[in-house]
């Protein structure tokens, strides 16, 4: 995601300093204008503005608060978090940068590497108005935005909710899919009628036809990620006393297909835990 969020940004005419711990992620930035440092704290050194896309709670916590990390910078003045972490992790690593004098923004964004390529991710931004002002020109670049609140973790919640819903439409469309599948029906026509109807999705709309029936499974999103978020999610949920029944469902079906495929399987193999008890394959070899 982090990659196609600085071409971005360098074609929109900004100067930005890179850092990853994979070199093949950075060369062909480079290559396009972006400089690369060695640590989060150069980062936060050579500008005022720093913007992070990283893939787990921990490691967003590391980088900002960690040794070499965001807080040693010199310069930085705003550190827009754009990862999915949850509130909790939101609001501890707002407390840790405001002693420092960093004001901490979570604007966890949606729409997958497509989304992020296009720009037109929808960026969930939590801050006060003073210094959304400031970032929403810089975020505009990289989708479209919607200021859900001025505290810290709201936009966290916010996508949470988001990705609870995105993994219960693929977990549900799945069963129904494979379910028409093994009853005769075409799984194009399935989604056809389905978007047509009141049953459409994401899964139904993009996922499925894009991703499962070409058995292509590379919508590009890992499934220890998903899983993370809505962990993350019924987490929160349960520490407000809001019951997840169906969420919790959701997640054991996630749990099950990491098991069999591994955690670094794509979001769209939730399908495969289903045929294999369904005793059916959906798309090019059903």
């Amino acid at each position: 995601m982090g990659g196609p969020m600085v071409r971005r940004l360098l074609d929109a005419g900004y100067k930005v300093t890179i850092f990853d711990t994979s070199d093949a992620v950075t060369a062909p930035l480079v290559a396009l204008g972006a400089t690369k440092v060695d640590s989060p704290s150069a980062v936060a050194s050579a500008a005022e503005i720093v913007i992070a896309s990283l893939p787990t709670p921990p490691i967003v916590e590391a980088v900002a608060l960690g040794p070499k990390g965001i807080i040693e910078g010199s310069k930085v003045k705003i550190f827009i978090d754009v990862s999915t972490t949850g509130s909790v992790y939101a609001k501890k690593v707002a407390a840790g940068l405001a002693a420092k004098g960093i004001t901490a923004v979570d604007a966890p964004v949606s729409g997958g590497i497509t989304g992020a390529e296009k720009g037109t991710l929808a960026v969930m931004v939590s801050c006060s108005d003073e210094i959304y002002a400031r970032v929403q020109q810089i975020l505009a670049v990289i989708g479209k935005l919607f200021h859900v609140g001025t505290g810290p973790g709201l936009g966290q919640t916010m996508k949470l909710l988001n990705n609870l819903l995105s993994a219960t439409a693929m977990a549900a469309s799945s069963e129904v899919v494979v379910m028409g599948v093994k009853a005769g029906l075409d799984p194009q026509m399935i989604v056809d009628v389905i978007n047509a109807g009141s049953g459409r999705n994401s899964a139904t709309q993009d996922k499925i036809p894009r991703c499962v029936i070409p058995r292509t499974f590379n919508f590009g999103f890992a499934l220890a990620l998903l899983n993370k978020d809505v962990r993350l999610c019924l987490e929160e949920a349960d520490s407000m006393g809001v019951p997840m029944i169906v969420g919790n469902a959701v997640r054991q079906l996630l749990n099950i297909t990491a098991a069999a495929e591994g955690p670094n399987a794509d979001m769209t193999e939730i399908v495969k835990a289903v045929e294999k008890w369904a005793g059916v394959e959906v798309g090019k070899s059903s």
